[in-house]
């Protein structure tokens, strides 16, 4: 193809987030030596596990290494690695575009957030490290060869919209950036990167921890005034993980957690543990402070690495981590796999299976402990991770009763402050047997469902529960302390206590006689939409409401399966009245007196469009419903 060069535009959203990244998202500019460190590292991690898997591919392994060189003179600056290289279609989707979701997004978040610290969050968020070249660098160069291919590639821009790519012949195998640096200027914090005690010290605070040597090439005056170049180490590639927690202070924990995570942030907590026995293992993980973009994009990240014996065996190990504390960052090195495990394997072998147990029960005792004894680091993981961790009460049924203890929900006891489900039990009525909840999109919209209004009256209590999840693990969870798990939303309610029955039978009995008329009839007015009409015991202000029958699917959950792909039959619900409304009564005197059909059909179905309207539910029929309601309204003008 000859060594063509071809000009390229960057993807608009990282032409914007270059724009970003050079005008200063961080105040700390020296994070960018770390970002591609880290890339080499992985690009290392690549190669040696490639050459396990694929016996076939001839590339030298005996000295994996990053090398930082510095031309002083030309002010460039090149970290370059020996490690498993890019194509030029990889070049092209890993640099000249974000291949990540929500880019778009990202950038409105950042613009909308004036504070740094923020924006490095978001950025953290995305692993876009490479951009971060541009603001140290007038132009980046990138030459690049795939291992096991024959020819490179070179990839270079000024970062303000295009980008150059071609083919290479004599490219060594790996990746090698090299930036032509800025002048420094320490107004704007940019150090001199070409000053070695500089580079050193960026290595030594961000890269410790890398497990491959990052070597450098320092010169030292000699005798007779002659300079002698010599090649020395810069970090001391001791695995964080095996090393003892009192030796690891606090920044060296969170250096490596930003390593793995490529996070901005600090982690909300560490969790650090050793397993001895009959299979050993190390793992070092944390909990993050603040939830990523991707938590529930179904290709999102997992964050565990395995290791085997200090060697990098893969990303996101899923056999480790159930789904539910994906969140999770940090490395898990074990001593008696072997080097060449593959994924398959993993889900089956018994040991990994009970090493997964251990971390998930040292996780959510990590947490138990942040509830009782950090109230504000416990808001924030369950603000961040709650409607994940509630997954796991749907299938990790060994870790249920614990998963239990950790929920926080809304409640109507406390307009601000969330409750747990012992706070609810403890304060539960006398002669109360059921924990009472409503599911629903918001809070508002849960406080003015017309369901709410006898438990507001009697002064009850209910959980207000606003995440998806929360429909499907009250349904499988059933109960808490012994005591049913109930929705005020379905079946026969009755908060009378005994005393309060037998006084009101006599007139409960007057209105069922009352009313059976109209209730049979609407009955059948509304065959399609209900399975039945009755008198409501749950309202005291509104007319009607919509409930489902005890053992029912939801209208939310019939609506996820259905997005899901499930066909599931519709389940009809029932209408229930309020007798004492004027609407109702009203109805029922025009129904008495044989008034215009047609007119009284249109009425039932107001009131049962108004009862699915106040839940928050979706009419069949809109236009139908506002064709009527209007025509109501000319009428009494």
């Amino acid at each position: 193809m000859g060594n063509r060069v071809e000009t390229l535009e960057f993807q608009a959203e990282a032409r914007q987030l270059l724009q970003l990244m050079v005008h200063s998202i961080y105040s700390n500019k020296d994070v960018f030596l770390r970002e591609l460190i880290s890339n080499a590292s992985d690009a290392l991690d690549k190669l040696r596990l490639a050459s396990m898997v694929d016996k076939d591919l001839d590339v030298d392994t005996s000295d994996l290494h990053i090398q930082i060189e510095v031309d002083r003179d030309a002010r460039t600056l090149t970290v370059r690695d020996n490690g498993i290289g890019m194509t030029r279609d990889e070049v092209v989707s890993v640099i000249g575009t974000i291949a990540k979701s929500g880019t778009a997004e990202l950038l409105r978040t950042m613009r909308e957030s004036a504070d740094a610290a923020a924006s490095q969050e978001l950025i953290g968020q995305f692993g876009v490290g490479f951009y971060a070249a541009f603001m140290v660098a007038d132009r980046v160069e990138l030459v690049t060869r795939k291992a096991g291919e024959e020819t490179g590639t070179r990839w270079s821009s000024t970062g303000e919209g295009t980008y150059s790519v071609e083919a290479v012949d004599e490219a060594p195998q790996g990746t090698a950036v090299t930036l032509h640096l800025k002048p420094a200027d320490t107004e704007d914090n940019l150090h001199d990167y070409t000053a070695e005690w500089t580079l050193r010290e960026i290595v030594k605070r961000y890269s410790d921890f890398i497990a491959w040597p990052i070597r450098m090439t320092v010169e030292r005056p000699g005798e007779d005034g002659a300079t002698t170049a010599e090649t020395q180490t810069l970090n001391s590639m001791k695995a964080l993980w095996a090393r003892p927690r009192d030796e690891v202070d606090e920044a060296e924990y969170h250096e490596f957690y930003k390593h793995v995570s490529h996070d901005w942030a600090d982690p909300l907590e560490i969790v650090h543990m050793r397993g001895e026995g009959t299979f050993e293992y190390e793992a070092l993980l944390f909990i993050p402070s603040h939830a990523p973009l991707d938590l529930f994009a179904p290709q999102g990240r997992r964050g565990v690495q395995l290791y085997v014996k200090r060697v990098f065996i893969m990303d996101d190990c899923e056999a480790l981590m159930p789904g539910y504390l994906r969140f999770v960052k940090g490395v898990v090195d074990a001593h008696d796999l072997s080097l060449n495990i593959s994924r398959e394997i993993l889900q089956q072998d018994r040991q990994i299976q009970v090493v997964r147990r251990r971390l998930v029960k040292k996780i959510l005792a990590t947490v138990k402990d942040l509830k009782a004894n950090h109230a504000e680091r416990y808001r924030t993981f369950w603000t961040e991770f709650g409607a994940v961790v509630k997954e796991g009460l749907i299938d990790d049924t060994e870790n249920r009763d614990t998963l239990l203890d950790l929920v926080s929900v809304a409640s109507t006891h406390d307009p601000a402050e969330p409750t747990d489900l012992r706070g609810y039990v403890e304060r539960m009525k006398d002669g109360q047997s059921d924990i009472w909840y409503l599911t629903g999109e918001s809070r508002a919209m849960l406080e003015n469902s017309p369901h709410m209004e006898a438990f507001r009256a009697k002064g009850h209590e209910v959980l207000l529960l606003t995440d998806p999840v929360d429909e499907v693990w009250v349904e499988r969870v059933g109960e808490y302390d012994g005591k049913p798990l109930r929705s005020i939303a379905k079946g026969q309610v009755d908060l009378d206590t005994d005393e309060e029955r037998k006084e009101a039978e006599t007139e409960r009995e007057q209105q069922r006689q009352d009313f059976a008329e109209l209730l049979t009839w609407m009955g059948g007015a509304l065959a399609d939409s209900v399975k039945e009409v009755r008198l409501s015991s749950r309202l005291t202000t509104s007319p009607a409401c919509v409930v489902g029958d005890a053992h029912d699917l939801t209208p939310t959950l019939e609506k996820m399966y259905r997005a899901m792909g499930h066909e599931v039959p519709s389940v009809k619900r029932i209408l229930e009245l309020n007798p004492g409304h004027p609407l109702v009564s009203g109805l029922r005197k025009a129904h008495e007196q044989g008034g215009e059909q047609a007119e009284l059909r249109e009425t039932a179905e107001l009131l049962y469009g108004m009862a699915l309207l106040a839940e928050g539910g979706e009419l069949n029929d809109p236009s139908r419903f506002t064709r009527i309601l209007a025509d109501r309204l000319a009428r009494t003008l």
